[in-house]
């Protein structure tokens, strides 16, 4: 059986990953509904799949902040303390993740051996351009795309789909949660 692959990642209305300036990781729009419904959905069993950038990133930002820090959510807690997968052509291990495991290839390659070998689902948060060649390579089997009532027209950082293919999305699921931020969960196929 093959692991499902969850590509997951934040918006803002115009499609950017994140911001700068003033604004914070959830755009200051998070509330109680949406960091618990992040946290039930780390709470399944599953595996980690992250990029070089991605995994410094984040690690980056754990070591900087402070237990009171939005960064250090219960469920971002959660999420560093799954099984990960980092792809890397650069990076050596160990690393400052309690059980990650550097994988050096071709993203492609690497995921479709997970997808085979995995016995619980993968799920990716960020690491874009690995999930732009994933997607690209029919290895998604699912984009959930949380939505922040935002534009960032002037700060918007890291175009989410710059760069990718075209694609035709299934809508399986949707949910709004406090009231303001979407959660859209798609299936994707390559547009023909």
């Amino acid at each position: 059986m093959t692991a499902t692959y969850t590509f997951d990642i934040f918006s803002s209305l115009d499609g950017y990953g994140a911001a700068g300036g003033d604004w914070t990781g959830y755009w200051g729009k998070q509330g109680p509904e949406l960091l618990d419904h992040r946290l039930a959905l780390y709470e399944r069993d599953q595996r980690m799949v992250l990029g070089a950038n991605t995994y410094r990133a984040f690690a980056q930002m754990l070591a900087e902040s402070t237990e009171d820090s939005d960064v250090r959510d219960p469920w971002v807690t959660r999420m560093r303390n799954l099984p990960a997968t980092v792809v890397s052509t650069t990076l050596e291990g160990p690393l400052d993740w309690p059980d990650a495991t550097v994988v050096s290839g071709d993203a492609v390659d690497v995921v479709a051996r997970l997808k085979e070998e995995s016995e619980v689902p993968l799920r990716s948060h960020g690491s874009l351009s690995l999930n732009r060649a994933l997607l690209a390579a029919g290895l998604v089997d699912y984009l959930q795309v949380t939505l922040f009532p935002v534009i960032t027209g002037r700060t918007g950082l890291d175009p989410i789909f710059q760069g990718a293919e075209d694609f035709d999305l299934e809508l399986v699921e949707q949910r709004t949660l406090d009231g303001r931020v979407q959660e859209l969960v798609y299936r994707p196929t390559l547009h023909r």
